[in-house]
């Protein structure tokens, strides 16, 4: 099998030759007639669940994560970081025992889970910040309780997103940096005082930023300005429509710029299912027909319903970036934060699509994963 068309960050024509789904070589052309755009495989840090699969359910186990892995593969999702929310300590436990026993039985999802996210539960217990995590379980920051963890993780734990106004995050931040985990801030109510001294302890991105938020706001000073105008941190952004309206995602777009922006999906088990009432953290949400997930009988989103390709759609449609710029926020924007770049840059980690530029849609053909292919659209 062959695959031949240009690459999307600097236009070379290259010739994939596959044996039995293994790359054999991949090189450079003279020309192609191929209308086949060629990018790194996208980098999701932020995945709750897909397809039917719930990484924070009691019953999770090492098969759900392996079937989430290639269910991402087949929407052109190459990497993530499986998120991990706020719950019991026990919940968290065994979510944690099920990405690790998932790892260490198959090599390939081993390789790609760049590492656990770990979203909670040192996060504000206030209605809106705390967003659709359970109260029971929110808490202060806890060193022994988080190193029980990471030995259960096996040391996989390098996202951990907190508020940094709770009681000792600032010296929870420090020590987390110390260990080289990236910390972000998310799911807070703080002061401009409180994000500033997480800055200076190491804190590095804003989860999700404008959403695990108040739905009304004072205007100014508010956390959502303050991290927004930190130079020091970069920020990862919901754009399926629903989490940041098209203007918001232009505005914060272009006020981070294209070097602080980061696409996740926050996608919960719901993505790829259809309409209708589940269980997502413990709590009642529902999926609407626009893609749309909220708890139930409120206003609040409860994560989302789209696949990383159609964040970058969304961030041409809404912000007016090229493609090659939306592709970055998916893939060099994560590595650089998670310093992935060795991992993830291998020239065996791509996917293959088609753009249609007037409908702003990425046609997926083929996913390449550790030099395999994962997706083939018309095999598998």
């Amino acid at each position: 099998m062959k695959f031949s068309g240009r690459t999307l960050f600097n236009n070379t024509a290259i010739e994939i030759d596959l044996s039995d789904g293994i790359v054999q070589s991949i090189r450079e052309v003279s020309t192609t007639d191929s209308n086949i755009q060629i990018a790194p495989a996208p980098i999701d840090i932020q995945v709750n669940g897909f397809a039917g699969y719930d990484l924070n359910i009691e019953t999770v186990t090492p098969d759900d994560v392996r079937a989430m892995v290639r269910a991402l593969w087949r929407v052109g999702t190459g990497f993530l970081c499986p998120t991990i929310v706020t719950g019991s300590f026990d919940r968290i436990s065994n979510s944690m025992h099920a990405i690790v026993d998932a790892c260490k039985t198959d090599p390939l999802v081993n390789y790609a889970v760049l590492g656990i996210h770990l979203e909670g539960p040192y996060i504000s217990a206030e209605d809106g910040p705390r967003g659709a995590h359970p109260l029971a379980h929110v808490r202060d920051p806890d060193w022994n309780e988080f190193q029980r963890w990471q030995d259960i993780a096996e040391g996989k734990i390098s996202l951990v997103t907190l508020a940094p106004e709770k009681k000792d995050a600032i010296p929870f931040i420090e020590k987390l940096v110390a260990d080289g985990i990236v910390v972000a801030l998310g799911h807070t109510n703080a002061s401009a005082d409180d994000i500033q001294a997480a800055i200076d302890a190491g804190a590095k991105l804003s989860t999700h930023l404008g959403n695990g938020a108040h739905a009304l706001i004072r205007r100014h000073p508010n956390y959502i300005w303050e991290q927004l105008g930190a130079d020091e941190l970069s920020a990862s952004l919901i754009v399926d429509g629903h989490h940041l309206p098209p203007a918001v995602a232009k505005s914060m777009i272009r006020a981070k710029t294209l070097d602080r922006c980061i696409l996740v999906s926050d996608a919960v088990a719901l993505a790829g299912m259809k309409p209708g009432i589940y269980e997502f953290a413990e709590k009642a949400v529902e999926l609407t027909t626009d893609r749309c997930v909220r708890l139930v009988g409120t206003e609040y989103l409860a994560g989302s319903a789209i696949e990383l390709a159609r964040g970058i759609e969304n961030s041409v449609r809404f912000a007016g970036i090229s493609l090659k710029e939306a592709v970055s926020l998916a893939t060099l924007q994560p590595m650089r934060l998670l310093n992935a770049g060795q991992h993830v840059e291998a020239k065996t980690n791509l996917i293959l699509f088609e753009w249609d530029a007037d409908q702003c849609e990425i046609n997926l053909i083929a996913t390449i994963v550790g030099g395999k292919l994962v997706y083939h659209a018309e095999i598998l």
